[in-house]
């Protein structure tokens, strides 16, 4: 019997001809023999960067994990992965965060890739509490994009980051050849001040703390999907992105001691709270009666198979308090436009540490898992 492989080198089931199956000689189908019969694992790429590396999901994680944390070992002060750091000097405590912006269309309804990367810098700072005082703004320009394209990027940073109260203070312009790099990439960095007693971060998240949500999920990542594949709705979907150091700021001057905070961008609201759930080491239960899904997002995520707990957004956050805490952070929340429409979505427990799940409306539970691969590539 001759073992045969497959067009990607590997073990295939064993077959046998009709004939030495005793078969009939007229017979065309090709039999598997059980006898040996192959199973191969599925293998994982592991020597080549994939999309789904940049889905902020299990890849992602593995990325960082395996690749880029242990070679930065020796330069970085190491501790839990937050969506900024805390770097103090002069008697401060500054806030600093970088982020790089490839969406793609660079416009979508509801914004565009400017003043995408405004907000979404300026909410990485906010999640770790911090109050934006300046962004830098770098462009990797592709040879041939308009000029008006550029210029009009341009003004929509400027309007974004006066409505944020921030100031463009530095940057950088590069281009490339034609084809490298699919119009204009936006990186944008930021620095903030974080007050004294705030210390929002991944892994302190505790037993007992309620699991709120500032709004409707899944909103951005179906409005990228939309115009990408030319969809069309009945009501248009519009990106939520927006600033949150606002809502932020009315949070803490009513729990300064908020335990977490997060923006579930890239990998939606799961990879977030799976983040936080392994990063603390403890479990997560929603309710998923509870968690505000609009009716036309989870109507296209059921025509195209998407989870809208994986689909990315970018103007919602996680707030991790003390359950005893949590109706005043709720009523701080919905008095500010960005959290109108706040909810109190679960809790933090001691069972199934590192695990994720959610009471169905049906009254059984199911894990909700990190997103494998990559849903939707180039999302912000």
């Amino acid at each position: 019997m001759t073992r045969l492989r497959d067009g990607d080198g590997l073990p295939a089931t064993a077959m046998t001809t009709p004939a030495a199956s005793g078969a009939p000689a007229d017979a065309t189908a090709i039999l598997p023999d059980p006898t040996g019969a192959v199973c191969p694992a599925p293998i994982p790429e592991v020597e080549r960067v994939l999309l789904g590396h940049g889905s902020g999901g299990q890849l992602s994680a593995a990325l960082m994990r395996d690749v880029i944390g242990p070679a930065l070992a020796g330069a970085s002060p190491g501790g839990p992965l937050n969506d900024a750091a805390i770097v103090e000097t002069g008697g401060q405590r500054l806030v600093f965060t970088t982020d790089s912006f490839v969406v793609s269309p660079i416009d979508f309804p509801g914004g565009d890739i400017g003043d995408l990367a405004v907000n979404g810098t300026v909410n990485d700072l906010a999640m770790m509490g911090g109050s934006p005082i300046a962004l830098s703004l770098a462009y990797v320009i592709e040879e041939g994009l308009p000029i008006e394209d550029l210029r009009r990027v341009t003004a929509s940073v400027a309007r974004a980051a006066g409505r944020a109260g921030v100031p463009v203070v530095t940057g950088d312009t590069k281009v490339v050849n034609r084809g490298a790099a699919d119009g204009i990439f936006v990186n944008t960095a930021g620095i903030g001040v974080v007050p004294d007693g705030v210390a929002p971060a991944a892994d302190r998240a505790r037993p007992g703390d309620a699991v709120l949500l500032s709004g409707a999920i899944g909103l951005h990542g179906v409005a990228i999907m939309s115009v990408r594949e030319g969809l069309d709705f009945e009501v248009e979907i519009a990106s939520d992105s927006q600033p949150l150091h606002a809502l932020v700021g009315a949070i803490l001057a009513v729990d300064p001691d908020v335990h977490v905070l997060r923006d579930p961008t890239r990998g939606g609201l799961a990879s977030a709270l799976n983040e936080i759930a392994a990063t603390s080491a403890v479990g997560i239960v929603l309710e998923e009666a509870a968690v505000p899904i609009p009716g036309p997002v989870r109507a296209a995520c059921e025509m195209l198979g998407l989870d809208p707990f994986h689909v990315a957004n970018e103007g919602k956050c996680v707030v991790i308090v003390a359950a005893d805490r949590a109706d005043a952070v709720l009523a701080a929340m919905r008095a500010c436009p960005e959290g109108a429409e706040a909810v109190r979505i679960g809790e933090v427990v001691a069972d199934h540490p590192t695990m994720v799940t959610i009471r169905t409306i049906v009254g059984s539970e199911r894990i909700v898992d990190m997103l494998v691969g990559e849903q939707l590539p180039r999302i912000c």
